[in-house]
């Protein structure tokens, strides 16, 4: 049966890398024979400029029904001073609550070309592929209550809850711990258990978790803030990190730069498989931001996006071989020497953001 792929490009330079993607799915439906249907709508700053809203109820239908949905970018300086609810980050939250979109998973791998771009050694980063599990959907940024209130007297208070459930930290385990199986078979769980109950609780419930479903799998509990000293200090001895909305956001943004760029890393958002018709639902977005300084000058790199594309092939549409030949591709366009400004180096061949798209391609269309 055909697959649907709603791509919401979203703004800054989300059009321009969602572009990219899109012209890698058409080769592949052209000449690979992947059977997917590709629509479109809004969301986020264009979404507020054309309707008011950072995510109308007919884009979000259109996600509930698509197999799987391309996100560009959101947001801007421009929408800066609208209300939280409004912003165009809104649109983007709106649709991982929606789907119930909890578990985030966000691979870290160095390329082999891309090496001594990494602000790191050379030593440190070679070989580097770890994979972050974060919990996408409660935590901090949907805890209640939250907001802004005035106590008088020029005093303001601002709140934001922390809060996670049994059920909602197992699930999110569960996919940590059975993708750890497919790979080093260790989880890093990451948390503040000394210093927050929230964090206690993680912890105890997904030691739970092991010890009665997943024994099998290595576990070791690290506290956030010494899980950012040790992916700067020595990072290849992760292999799946385990981790809440907050401390996930953080840490696999710091874990970008080990790999060069923030244009490299892609990501993948999954609910739950229904238990009638097997479907789940998926979003996949590059993890950088709208980059709105750089924005229409097509120099953004769509590396992050293209591999999104690889990580939809393998886990929303069955095409694992697919998935393998474009990251190969990608691989094989920067051991060539063709990189985008932000990686690169003397002696390489720059390219905008178009001719790396085309440079993927072509080296794609070579591997058969």
């Amino acid at each position: 049966m055909t697959k649907t792929l709603l791509i919401l490009a979203g703004d800054g330079i989300g059009p321009e890398v969602a572009a990219e993607a899109e012209k890698v799915l058409n080769w592949l439906r052209d000449n690979r024979g992947l059977d997917v249907a590709i629509e479109h709508d809004l969301v986020g700053g264009i979404s507020i400029d054309t309707h008011g809203v950072p995510l109308t109820e007919a884009a979000l239908d259109k996600a509930r029904a698509a197999d799987a949905i391309l996100l560009g970018a959101v947001g801007g300086p421009k929408w800066a001073g609208q209300p939280y609810d409004k912003r165009p980050e809104a649109g983007l939250l709106g649709v991982r609550k929606a789907l119930d979109l909890f578990a985030n998973l966000r691979p870290a791998l160095c390329f082999p070309a891309l090496a001594d771009a990494s602000s790191l050694k050379r030593e440190i980063v070679e070989g580097l592929d770890l994979l972050f599990v974060r919990e996408l959907v409660g935590g901090v940024y949907f805890g209640e209550p939250r907001g802004i209130t005035d106590l008088g007297n020029g005093e303001r208070r601002g709140i934001n809850t922390q809060v996670y459930t049994t059920s909602e930290i197992h699930r999110v385990a569960r996919v940590a711990f059975e993708l750890a199986r497919k790979r080093g078979n260790k989880v890093h769980s990451s948390e503040k258990h000394n210093v927050m109950e929230s964090g206690l609780l993680w912890k105890e419930e997904v030691q739970k978790l092991h010890d009665a479903e997943y024994a099998d799998v290595q576990l070791e509990h690290i506290l956030a803030d010494n899980c950012a000293m040790q992916l700067v200090r020595a990072p290849k001895q992760f292999d799946v990190i385990l981790t809440d909305n907050l401390f996930g956001d953080l840490l696999s943004d710091a874990a970008a730069m080990l790999t060069g760029s923030l244009g490299m890393l892609p990501s993948a958002s999954l609910g739950a498989k229904d238990p009638v018709t097997g479907k789940q639902p998926a979003m996949y977005e590059p993890i950088h931001g709208s980059a709105p300084d750089i924005a229409g000058k097509g120099i953004a790199n769509p590396c992050a996006t293209i591999l999104s594309v690889a990580m939809a092939l393998r886990f929303s549409f069955d095409q694992g071989a697919l998935a393998d030949k474009l990251e190969q591709a990608v691989s094989q366009t920067l051991s060539d020497g063709v990189r985008t400004g932000d990686i690169w180096v003397e002696g390489c061949q720059k390219v905008g953001t178009s001719g790396m798209g085309d440079a993927v391609l072509e080296r794609l269309a070579a591997l058969g």
